[in-house]
């Protein structure tokens, strides 16, 4: 019977991440990129205005500033993703899924755009605490009325099930097998403390969660784009030609054995899985910034599959193709580790299980802030200290035992968060197309005041 559930569930999600997921979030971000304008051009400059702060209001209502919202988001994509997906993605899809990964990067950017802009159009905030509420639960019955609310129940569920699997089992049990490969850590030791430090964050909610992420993140994100760069630049000879062979190989039949769809579809999937672009977490962030103007979250937002993937994935990328070590037989994160030591001996050892710690912390709390809020639209606030208590025992129990059938459930669970969505998306476009183009015409003739 087990071994029956583990094979449907292993068939389960590779039917949900297969070629209509793929074309459902490449086509979403394309449409959205064509028919908003090229958001993520007209927006970049003012993104990083609005995240150094110019236009911050300490009047505006909310929890956490947009650099908070901006790290905390990140905090949940930048992960093992951006270190054994990427892996995994060159192993199977060969040099050319890393063109396909920064490009489906350029193209969710549109998408965290609008799923972003969307969830402070539709937040709720309690007038008395200052609490916020929001993400795709929120727009899809706010905005879509009563009727809709089968459909968010279910993002909501997906979410919830979700943060358990992916982004907290699955995290504490790299975590734990890496330190115990490495350095011969207990792998209960990891999860316990793992545990621990998840809890002590959490308890303070997202202003806590904010102000660890804003520290966390840029401080882990550099460590790793400078040793990336590190290893780059001992072999920059080597760079003219490696942009050749990515080119090429990504439009080549012959790249691998699945030829060009395949090496296509792998590109796909890991820069969909790595930045999340589409799967309506983020929103849930975003909609605790504090800010009157909707549409200026969004452009924040649409950083994060830049910064995700076009810069962090495709520096692992190089680093991995850089060093030839994707031709052996090592996968994940091990390939990972044996490229970096391969320019710089004993590097690798220390440098990426640091890394992989720093990241894999910092997807847990992020992901234990989405389900606490899928969980409080579910059942109320009564049920988040359950939830919390739950999350943190789960990642101690992940540490020492790893079940791809609940993995797969996970993974399942995640895909299944795209369509609804999604399905919000398209539904309210033209609210957030009108929305959008008063927002930056008042921004072309200089009427928002900077500070």
């Amino acid at each position: 019977m087990i071994a029956t559930i583990d094979s449907f569930l292993g068939q389960l999600v590779g039917m949900i991440w297969g070629t209509p997921m793929v074309v459902l979030l490449c086509g979403t971000g394309i449409l959205l990129t064509l028919l908003l304008g090229l958001p993520q051009i007209k927006g970049f400059k003012h993104a990083i205005d609005v995240v150094l702060g110019k236009f911050d209001d300490p009047d505006d209502p909310g929890e956490i500033n947009h650099f908070q919202a901006l790290t905390t988001a990140l905090s949940a994509t930048v992960g093992l993703g951006n270190i054994a997906g990427v892996a995994i993605a060159i192993k199977v899809g060969g040099p050319g899924a890393t063109f396909w990964m920064i490009v489906v990067g350029l193209i969710g950017m549109s998408t965290k755009f609008a799923e972003c802009s969307l969830a402070l159009m539709y937040r709720k905030i309690d007038p008395e605490t200052g609490h916020v509420r929001g993400g795709p639960m929120y727009y899809i019955e706010l905005a879509l009325g009563s009727a809709w609310k089968p459909l968010a129940v279910f993002f909501a569920v997906a979410c919830v099930c979700s943060s358990f699997g992916a982004a907290n089992m699955f995290q504490t049990n790299q975590v734990a097998s890496i330190l115990f490969e490495n350095f011969e850590v207990p792998k209960l030791l990891t999860g316990l403390t793992l545990s621990v430090l998840v809890g002590i964050v959490i308890l303070g909610g997202i202003r806590r969660i904010g102000q660890v992420t804003g520290f966390l993140v840029p401080v882990m994100g550099g460590l790793y784009i400078f040793g990336s760069i590190a290893v780059i630049a001992i072999n920059i000879d080597q760079l003219p030609g490696l942009f050749s062979l990515i080119i090429s190989e990504a439009f080549n039949p012959q790249a691998v054995s699945g030829g060009f769809i395949f090496v296509l579809i792998m590109g796909v999937k890991r820069a969909c899985f790595s930045n999340e672009a589409g799967l309506g977490s983020a929103p849930i962030a975003h909609a605790a910034v504090a800010t009157k103007e909707p549409i200026r979250e969004g452009v924040v937002a649409l950083l994060e599959p830049f910064i995700d993937t076009v810069v962090i994935c495709t520096m692992t990328a190089l680093v991995i193709l850089i060093s030839g070590a994707w031709k052996g037989e090592a996968s994940g994160v091990i390939l990972t580790a044996q490229a970096f030591n391969s320019a710089i001996p004993g590097f690798g050892t220390y440098f990426v299980p640091i890394a992989v710690v720093l990241f894999a912390y910092s997807t847990l709390l992020s992901w234990c802030y989405y389900g606490e809020q899928a969980i409080e639209y579910l059942f109320g606030s009564k049920a988040i200290v359950f939830y919390k208590i739950v999350f943190c025992s789960l990642a101690t129990v992940g540490a020492i035992w790893k079940s791809d059938a609940v993995l797969n459930f996970s993974d399942s669970m995640l895909g299944l968060m795209v369509i609804p969505n999604l399905i919000a998306v398209i539904l309210l476009f033209p609210k957030l197309k009108k929305a959008s183009q008063i927002y930056f015409s008042k921004l072309k003739n200089g009427e928002f005041q900077k500070q």
